[in-house]
């Protein structure tokens, strides 16, 4: 029904987790259906992954395995969430002692709202998800995102900090503002995606992310040329 009142639908987003049952074989299911009923709208999921130190079942590298397997035949971007990589954002940036489910699901929220900002905004150089898919997935079955997100900072904080284009860049590509906890450095760039939103200008935006890719250039992969995507919006 919401598809039908729909006069230009995009396409479908999907959170779910790869550990448990439900999020596993149900939300694998969900997307199986919902594309053979589309097969034309983009199909997006947030995936939180797995990871060895913060587990709570012991079939969670089963239903994964087997999960990953369906987002790889039916989705067309996946951003790949870990629980260790929020906790450790948790401690160590927002030094929050004892953090809760809804501190993980602010920072997951942030990233979410992130990833669509340039469907609800305006902007210079707009995005949406089919450029984003069309930009990042050079090979139809990589299509597995790491998300990062800057400026983090804890919410009593936030107002009182301002941040330069040079430093959010850093921030960006910082393996401490990923989502998933895997270091960026230790393989290469295929594809990057950097968003940023608010006043800034178009040609900073392009010389800072010019500037990072000539001084970390053996992270980038030199067979795929222009391969980060800037989108600017309000």
């Amino acid at each position: 029904k919401e598809c039908e009142a729909c006069d230009c639908l995009q396409g479908f987003q999907l959170c779910h987790s790869l550990g448990g049952g439900t999020g596993s074989g149900m939300g694998t299911l969900l997307i199986a259906k919902i594309r053979e009923e589309y097969p034309d709208r983009i199909m997006t999921s947030f995936s939180v992954v797995p990871s060895p130190k913060v587990s709570d079942t012991v079939v969670e590298p089963y239903n994964a395995t087997l999960s990953v397997h369906q987002l790889v035949e039916s989705t067309d971007e996946t951003f790949c969430i870990d629980n260790e990589a929020l906790y450790d954002i948790c401690f160590r940036t927002l030094k929050l002692p004892n953090p809760n489910y809804s501190d993980l699901n602010h920072l997951v929220s942030l990233t979410m709202s992130g990833v669509t900002t340039s469907l609800r905004f305006p902007g210079q150089l707009n995005s949406d998800l089919r450029k984003l898919a069309v930009n990042m997935v050079p090979f139809p079955r990589l299509h597995f995102f790491v998300p990062g997100f800057a400026p983090l900072a804890s919410r009593n904080s936030q107002s009182y900090q301002s941040c330069t284009i040079l430093e959010l860049t850093r921030q960006m590509f910082d393996a401490k503002n990923m989502m998933a906890a895997c270091d960026p450095s230790h393989g290469r760039y295929l594809t990057v995606a950097a968003m940023y939103r608010g006043r800034v200008s178009m040609k900073e935006v392009e010389d800072r992310i010019l500037e990072t890719q000539t001084r970390n250039s053996t992270y980038f992969v030199e067979w795929i040329p222009n391969n980060v995507k800037t989108a600017v919006c309000d």
